[in-house]
Formats: structure tokens, sequence, C-alpha cells
């Protein structure tokens, strides 16, 4: 079996690499904060002391990185993958970052004979963990054949979008609906609890006919119960819009109510919820509504 790179080793990095570890890959690892990596190494594997040795020592290396800045320092910078990398490997980016970026290090790759794929995921923390994500992937069709046995650990469907920057596309797009249906089960809610009507029996039934989502079977609970400990931070949520407005700015494309949610998120982060859940966007409603905490929990 191929050796693999992890590189990333936070709250989705770290249980997907531990799946592929447990399907018995080898695996070099690094990680900014090395406690973390150290940890990790104790089941097993090896730690690596930059992103060039992880990329020196493997077949195929992996990032799962917060955001295009990393990505580039991380591969395209000083003692990076791309300094590590050659002929003949496999470079996979599971980030969510911008699509022009996936494009840009994809070129640079290619440039040393290097296949890269961009497969970023959906599915949060509790999906990482079971190695049931969905994984929208961009790349050449070889690039991603070749990368599916590996993506097929971790996640749950692996879907060929299109060429390099096309599963960024994809992610762009699904944080845009994820958004979006998590405000409108947010106000939803919050016109429930006003209104002093049942709100655990509001969402059951909701849950029988046309409005059922995973957004209400999931987060809707988490509102509910009052449960915004992050399977998904809010603030990587609104780094994710802000790549989709920029990705629609390039295409000429409206997003209005992205926009508008995008806003709601300035707001919970402005008042310290960027670590929280992004099912936290109810808090805001609630607020502008005057539902207490104790109103929330008890209708």
């Amino acid at each position: 079996m191929e050796t693999i790179g992890f590189i990333g080793l936070g709250i989705m990095g770290q249980p997907m690499a531990e799946n592929l570890r447990e399907a018995d890959y080898e695996l070099v690892v690094y990680n900014r904060t090395e406690e973390k990596a150290d940890q990790f190494v104790e089941g097993g594997g090896e730690k690596a002391s930059s992103p060039r040795e992880v990329a020196e020592k493997s077949d195929v290396v992996i990032t799962m990185l917060p955001d295009s800045p990393q990505v580039e320092e991380l591969v395209l910078g000083e003692d990076g993958v791309a300094e590590g990398v050659s002929e003949g490997k496999l470079y996979i980016d599971m980030s969510s970052i911008a699509p022009a970026t996936s494009r840009r290090v994809h070129e640079v790759l290619e440039e040393k004979g290097v296949e890269a794929v961009d497969a970023p995921v959906s599915g949060g923390q509790p999906a990482a963990e079971s190695g049931d994500l969905a994984i929208m992937a961009g790349g050449s069709e070889d690039a991603v054949e070749r990368a599916r046995p590996i993506l097929d650990v971790m996640g749950k469907a692996v879907t060929h979008i299109g060429p390099p920057g096309a599963g960024q596309v994809a992610k762009a797009a699904n944080q845009v609906v994820v958004a979006l249906t998590i405000q409108a089960v947010a106000e939803a809610l919050t016109l429930v609890r006003k209104s002093g009507v049942d709100a655990a029996k509001v969402r059951e039934a909701l849950l029988g006919g046309l409005a059922q989502s995973k957004i209400l079977e999931m987060h809707g609970e988490r509102m509910l119960e009052r449960e915004f400990d992050p399977g998904f931070k809010l603030s990587l949520h609104r780094k994710d819009l802000a790549i989709a407005l920029q990705a629609a700015r390039e295409e000429g494309v409206p997003l209005l109510a992205t926009a508008q949610v995008a806003e709601v998120m300035n707001a919970l982060l402005a008042s310290g919820h960027g670590d929280d859940d992004h099912a936290v966007i109810a808090r805001f409603y609630e607020e502008l509504a005057g539902v207490s905490d104790a109103e929330s929990a008890t209708s």
C-alpha cells in the first residue's frame, strides 16, 4: 500500500487520518501544533518536521487545512510540499479553499510531474469520525481514480465533479445551501418559540413533511438542546461563504441571501461566537426576538 503523508490534524483532519491508519496505510504526519502530531503517532505512524519531509517520505500527500493562505504556505512556500514531491506522486487537498488557489497549486505541481486532486468534504466532525464524509473531487480522471481507494476510506460518497478547482466550486455551493438552511431553521424555530408553541413538536412535524432536511434533523436538535459545541465552527463557515462570495463576484453571479447570512455570521463573530457550532445562528434571531435561553430550553 502507498505511504500517505497527512498534513493538518485538526477537528476534521485527525479522525480522517485515524481512519486511514485503521485501514492499514502507513502514515507520515505533520501539524504546526507538534503536540497533536505527537499524540497521533502514539497510535502508529511517523512525525515529520516539515511539509517538505512529509512529501519526501510519502507516495501520496493529503492536506486538511483551514484556508487558502495555509495551503499556499505549506504547499508552495519554503520547506513546503512542492519542494519535497517528485514525479509520479499524488497530492490531495481536502481543505475548503478558493477554486483559484486549487488551480494554482495544480499548475505548480503539474510542472513537477505530480497529479493533484482537490477533494473538499461535507459532513462535519461526526462524518469525519465515522468515515461517512461526502467528498467532491476535482482533477483529471486518472488522478481521481488513483485517489479513490484512499478517499473511500474517509467518505461514503466520492463524486468526481470535473477539472481542477471543480471540487472547490461544489464545496462553495454546499456551504451556501447549508448556511441558508441553518438560517431558515433558526428563523422558523424562533418564530415558534416566540409564539409560545412547543418547538420540539413543531420540529417533529416538519421532519415528516416537505421541510424535512438533514439540517432540521441535526442542527434543529442542537438549537433545541442548546448544544453549540462545534461540530463545525461558525468562523470556518464564514470563511467558506467568503470563498463563495468571491467566486460569485468573479463569475458575475448575485448571491443575495448568502450575503445576508454572511452578515449574520459577522455579527456573531463580533460577539464572540466564532468557536461555536454554526447552529449558533439561532442565538442571533432569538436575541433579536427577545427569546431567552430559559424560554428556548422549555419551549
